[in-house]
């Protein structure tokens, strides 16, 4: 695997090396943008973009990049997915994940991959660059409002696959008769479910569940 040299930035006499980066995001005006706030800083500099995660693990591969910034929901391989692949392969990857929403089962699966930062994409500007700095410096990066999204509820209580495909039904509009129909169980499974799922999640009811999913990161809605 070819590993691009490092750049040399003159710092008070001193020669440091900057930090390398690669921006992936499946959407080009984004990841412009990120690259724009990336680019500007005297230590860092550019080395890969991507617009998908298949292309991630490729660009990864050829410049080994100091730090990666990743969109969670990408096309074709998702961030997450991404990420895992890396750092099985790079051990030593640093990983930061953006996300437009906070859903704290989407923050376990990226640190469960391997992730070392974890930013919204509100966040970009104001902290990105500190993110970049903290991860490349091998610290982990998770800024305080997202921790306390994480901390915030108990995510050892997640759905069981069942209850997801049940309300994957619902997110869709269908009727508990539809959902039965459509997973060849009882109209009394569905709501036996349906109770357990708004019990774990707290939900006042079925359109509550469906909300609540989505922005925890359980319903994955591109």
């Amino acid at each position: 695997m070819p590993i691009q040299g490092k750049q040399m930035t003159e710092t008070g006499g001193k020669s440091l090396a900057r930090i390398r980066v690669m921006v992936v995001d499946d959407h080009p005006l984004l990841r412009d943008g990120i690259v724009a706030v990336v680019a500007q800083e005297a230590d860092m500099e550019i080395v890969a973009q991507a617009g998908n995660g298949r292309e991630a693990i490729e660009r990864y591969r050829e410049h080994a990049p100091d730090v990666a910034v990743l969109d969670v929901r990408m096309p074709d391989i998702d961030g997450v997915e991404a990420c895992a692949t890396i750092r099985a392969e790079a051990p030593e990857a640093r990983i930061v994940m953006l996300t437009t929403y906070p859903g704290d089962v989407q923050m376990v699966r990226a640190l469960k991959a391997g992730a070392s930062g974890y930013l919204l994409k509100s966040m970009v500007r104001t902290e990105l660059l500190d993110a970049i700095r903290a991860v490349h410096a091998g610290r982990r990066y998770l800024p305080a409002e997202v921790s306390r999204e994480l901390a915030a509820h108990r995510v050892d209580e997640l759905l069981t696959a069942r209850e997801l495909a049940v309300l994957r039904q619902v997110a869709a509009g269908n009727s508990n008769r539809d959902a039965a129909n459509a997973l060849f169980v009882s109209e009394d499974t569905i709501k036996a479910h349906m109770k357990n799922i708004s019990s774990k999640l707290a939900a006042k009811d079925r359109t509550h569940a469906v909300t609540i999913a989505i922005q925890r990161g359980i319903l994955d809605v591109t």
